[in-house]
C-alpha cells in the first residue's frame, strides 16, 4: 500500500472516530469501553497473525518495547484524553492534540537526530494557525478558569504521551520488528494496563446492548484501532514521525465535516480560511524530496534535512 493511501486512511478513519466515540459515552465507563475496544482488537490481530502464519514469539527484550508501546499509545494516552474532555470541550482537546506535530518534530530530533527541513516547519506552522481559525468560534466563548486550564494540561500531556509512543513505534521498526505483531502485543499490554486502571478506579464492567454502542464499538475496534493504527504506524516507519504526525492536524478537519453534516455546525469564513491553511500546510509537510547522494568511494549518505 503506498504512502498516500496510508495517510488518507489514517486521516479519514481517525477523523470519524470523534463522532463514533460520542456513542460510547454514557452507560459504560470510558476506561471499560477502552478495555473492550483494545482487548477485542488484540484478539483479532492475534487471530489474523495465526491465520497468516506470522510469528508471534519474540525475545523478552522486544516485549519491553511492546509494553512501552501499549502503555504510551494504547493506554495512558487514552486515559489522559478521556479525562481531559471531562473538563474541556472537544475543540480545545483537538487543538491541544494537534500540538503533537511539533512534539514529533522535537522528539525525532532528540531520539533519532532527524532535523526537520524548512518545508516541514513552515507546513506545521500553517497547520497550527489553521487549527486556531477552524476552532475559533468554539474557543472564543471559553473562559480560562482552573478547570479549563487543568483539562488543557491533561490534553497536552496526552499528546506528549502519544508522541513518545510514536518514538517507541519508530524504534521498533528500526529494530525490524513487524508493525502488525507489534500492534497486537502493544494492544494486549495496553488492555492489561487499562484493566488495572479501571479496577483501581472502581469501575463496573457493565455493557450496553444498544445498536449504537455495539456498532460504534465495532467501528472503533476494527477501523479506529486495527486499520488506522496499522496504517499510521507503517507510514511513521516510512516517512518519519515528524511528517506522519501532521495527520493529527488533518483528522480534526474530518471531524468538523461530520459535525457540519450531522450536528448542524455552521460554516463560517474563519472555517474556510482555517481549512485552506491546514491543507496548504499538508502540502509543505508531505512533499517528498530526493534522497541525498551517496559518496562514490564510501557509499556514505551526506547529512540532509527531511
Amino acid at each position: 500500500m503506498n504512502n498516500s493511501t496510508l495517510y488518507a486512511l489514517t486521516v479519514l478513519i481517525w477523523g470519524s472516530t470523534f463522532f463514533a466515540i460520542e456513542f460510547q459515552l454514557g452507560v459504560v465507563a470510558p476506561e471499560v469501553s477502552v478495555v473492550y475496544r483494545y482487548s477485542t482488537a488484540a484478539l483479532l490481530l492475534f487471530g489474523w497473525c495465526r491465520f497468516r502464519g506470522l510469528p508471534l514469539r519474540f525475545a523478552l527484550r522486544n516485549h519491553v518495547w511492546f509494553m512501552l508501546l501499549g502503555l504510551l499509545l494504547f493506554g495512558l494516552n487514552y486515559i489522559l484524553t478521556y479525562t481531559a474532555q471531562i473538563h474541556i470541550t472537544s475543540a480545545l482537546a483537538a487543538i491541544a492534540f494537534s500540538s503533537m506535530v511539533w512534539m514529533n518534530i522535537i522528539n525525532s530530533r532528540i531520539f533519532f537526530g532527524v532535523r526537520a527541513g524548512r518545508g516541514v516547519l513552515f507546513g506545521a506552522l500553517l497547520g497550527a494557525m489553521g487549527m486556531y481559525f477552524l476552532f475559533a468560534p468554539q474557543i472564543s466563548t471559553v473562559s480560562l478558569n482552573d478547570t479549563v486550564f487543568f483539562g488543557s494540561c491533561l490534553a497536552l500531556l496526552a499528546a506528549l504521551t502519544a508522541s513518545f509512543g510514536n518514538m517507541v513505534s519508530q524504534a521498533t521498526q528500526k529494530a525490524d520488528l513487524p508493525v502488525v505483531q507489534s500492534n497486537a502485543w502493544g494492544m494486549f499490554y495496553g488492555t492489561v494496563f487499562m484493566f488495572i486502571v479501571a479496577l483501581a478506579n472502581g469501575r463496573e464492567f457493565t455493557f450496553e446492548w444498544s445498536a449504537s454502542y455495539i456498532g460504534s464499538l465495532a467501528y472503533l475496534t476494527v477501523f479506529g484501532s486495527i486499520v488506522a493504527f496499522g496504517a499510521y504506524l507503517t507510514l511513521l516507519g516510512r516517512i518519519g514521525a515528524h511528517k506522519a504526525g501532521y495527520a493529527m492536524v488533518m483528522f480534526p478537519m474530518v471531524a468538523l465535516l461530520l459535525s457540519t453534516l450531522f450536528e448542524g455546525l455552521e460554516i463560517t469564513a474563519t472555517t474556510v480560511f482555517g481549512t485552506v491553511l491546514v491543507l496548504t500546510g499538508n502540502v509543505f509537510v508531505l512533499r517528498t524530496r530526493k534522497p541525498a547522494p551517496q559518496c562514490e568511494l564510501t557509499g556514505a549518505v551526506a547529512p540532509r534535512r527531511v
